[in-house]
């Protein structure tokens, strides 16, 4: 071979690859508009749904009396620590001490039961919440499945509104009825 022929043939190869690596990205490029990606903003679901207002309002339920006792409670106590305060220089040191353990203790016991409160309410809240996000999921899952899509995310650092199904995902739910 000649050394024209081998510079006509290298420019062959070259042009030939270039034009397989066209094709190639074009067919990349093809496929990846193809793709059909959602995303869910699982707050915004936890916040707006029909079920899960209907949680908060019957935790809000069960748990009012029981807040409300304990702000009850409190004031009393608060109450009593203010009149022991002025009364103090009237009362016998004996009786004022005496006083003074009582309020203690009775401070201790409120502690004790807005703790106890406060680890109800929270695992009442885990456990609705378990169960939103798993109806949730189902619900995705319906719309991955129904609708051909390819990706569904959640918890992304940004999103589009092209790929927000979340909306989808809210009026599913509330379809579904807030049980």
């Amino acid at each position: 071979m000649t050394m024209m022929n081998l510079k006509s043939l290298a420019t062959s190869v070259a042009v030939s690859g270039l034009v397989g690596l066209s094709t190639l990205l074009a067919t990349g490029i093809a496929v990846a508009q193809e793709l059909k990606i959602g995303y869910v903003n699982s707050e915004r679901v936890l916040r707006e749904a029909a079920p899960a207002k209907a949680a908060l309002a019957r935790m809000e339920a069960d748990f009012s009396k029981r807040d409300k006792d304990l702000n009850d409670q409190a004031a009393k106590l608060k109450a009593a620590a203010d009149k022991l305060e002025k009364d103090a220089p009237t009362v016998p040191e004996s009786e004022r001490n005496r006083r003074q353990r009582e309020l203690v203790e009775q401070d201790r016991d409120l502690q004790r039961k807005r703790r106890e409160f406060q680890e109800d309410l929270n695992q009442r809240r885990n456990e609705e919440t378990a169960g939103i996000v798993e109806r949730a999921n189902k619900v995705i899952k319906q719309i991955f499945e129904g609708e051909k899509y390819d990706l569904i995310l959640q918890d992304v650092v940004f999103a589009g509104p092209r790929v927000d199904i979340t909306e989808k995902v809210i009026k599913a739910l509330n379809a579904s009825g807030a049980k």
